[in-house]
């Protein structure tokens, strides 16, 4: 596997010539190419199961798709498998019958809890290396980073799904004292 080697022994020196900034520009796009693959998407029925079950009862298609970041048209289409598979219902809204309304069945809740269980120890796993005190700092650092790039690169959408999606829904300012640190 001559090809596997060569790109690899490029990657090494490519690495090892970059400076401080650009390690980290290679560090976080690996990162973020591990994540995808270890992570369910906006999309994913897993994902889908674990926000219905979040949001509790019957809600609107709309109100999903909104809450998912997702197009209506591939809303759909996983909404179609999930209720093929009967994990879900949709029926037509009782206020509006314009809208659709979807609730996880009782084997939809079954799955959406396994499915967040999974969840919860996959987010253990990717931080087995880290002792308590890396990861707070961690959590400092990626937070001021992610605060400075909102502001200064107002485009960036991995910026604006962290707002949308971080822990409980919501960005978490942080106060620190300029440098990353949580004041004493």
């Amino acid at each position: 596997m001559k090809n596997g080697n060569d790109k690899a022994a490029w990657r090494e020196t490519h690495y090892q010539l970059a400076d401080t900034n650009g390690k980290l520009i290679i560090n976080l796009r690996d990162i973020g190419h591990m994540m995808r693959g270890l992570y369910e998407g906006r999309g994913s029925q897993q994902r889908i199961l674990i926000v219905l079950n979040e949001m509790g009862g019957a809600v609107t298609q709309r109100m999903l798709t909104e809450r998912l970041q997702i197009r209506s048209g591939s809303a759909s289409e996983v909404i179609g498998k999930l209720e093929s598979a009967g994990y879900i219902v949709r029926t037509a809204s009782e206020t509006d019958r314009r809208n659709v309304e979807v609730a996880l069945t009782e084997k939809g809740r079954e799955a959406a809890e396994e499915a967040k269980q999974q969840r919860e120890l996959r987010h253990e796993e990717m931080f087995l290396c880290l002792t308590e005190t890396e990861k707070e700092e961690l959590l400092v650092l990626l937070e001021k980073l992610s605060s400075d790039w909102g502001k200064r690169f107002p485009l960036s959408t991995a910026h604006s799904e962290h707002e949308h999606h971080g822990r409980g829904g919501h960005h978490r300012p942080h106060k620190d004292d300029g440098h990353g640190r949580k004041p004493e």
